[in-house]
Formats: C-alpha cells, structure tokens, sequence
C-alpha cells in the first residue's frame, strides 16, 4: 500500500524529498534511485498526472502546491497529461537495477511509460543526422 514508507526520515523531510523527486521526474522522465523511494514516488506522480488529466483551475492550482517548479507544472499540463488521457492509471513504470556498491540498497530505475519510445525516436534521429554527416 502507498504512502506507509518511512524511509528513515522525518515527515517534513520526508514530504520534501518526495516533492522533489516527483518534480525531478516530471522534468526528466527518469529517476535511478532506491527500490522503497521509487514505490512511494511512483504513487505521488500518478497523482499529479491524474490531476493533470482535470485540466482545471483548480487541479492546477493543486498541483502547484506540491510540484516545486511552475514550468514543470505547465508541462505537466500541456505535454504529460494529454499523452496519458486514454490510458487509466500506470503512468509510470519501475526496473530494479540491483544492489548499490557501498550499502547493498536495492535500485530502481523509475519511468514514465512513454517517455522511452521517444527518447528511442530521438536517439534515432540523432544517428541520422551524424551518418549524414560522415557521408557529406
């Protein structure tokens, strides 16, 4: 069930670095980060995208209370949301990288679904223009 992890902090500090992960994400379309802290912000960013989905002042308004950048929240609203309006939760989806050299803690790559097909468009865009490049 989400939102009954600790993670060895204090509520204030815990709510802050989910805020900021959940932003960091939406900015990026990726996190590497612990198997527990992906759980918790895979919940909250689902959130934040159904939110999205509203499209209202007040959803918004919302939304800008927990997403700390307000470009974020207007990608949130303009890009990431009308991508997911057909589909009905499983927004974003979690890879377990293995154990983190040092402590042992389990990683986790953390996506949002559509995210990596177009970072696989633009990295094949990418590759044609330098093999035109080689051939000019």
């Amino acid at each position: 069930m989400p939102g009954n992890r600790k993670l060895g902090r204090t509520t204030a500090h815990r709510n802050s670095m989910l805020r900021g992960m959940v932003t960091y994400l939406l900015e990026n379309g990726a996190i590497e980060t612990t198997a527990a802290k992906a759980k918790e912000v895979r919940s909250e960013a689902e959130k934040m995208i159904t939110l999205g989905k509203k499209n209202t002042l007040a959803t918004r308004r919302i939304a800008l209370a927990y997403i700390t950048k307000e470009d974020v929240v207007s990608k949130l609203f303009n890009t990431i949301a009308p991508k997911y309006a057909e589909r009905n939760g499983g927004y974003t989806s979690i890879y377990k990288l293995g154990p983190r050299r040092g402590d042992g803690a389990e990683m986790a790559l953390i996506k949002l679904i559509g995210e990596a097909e177009e970072h696989k468009k633009e990295d094949k865009k990418s590759k044609e223009k330098k093999e035109k490049i080689k051939t000019d």
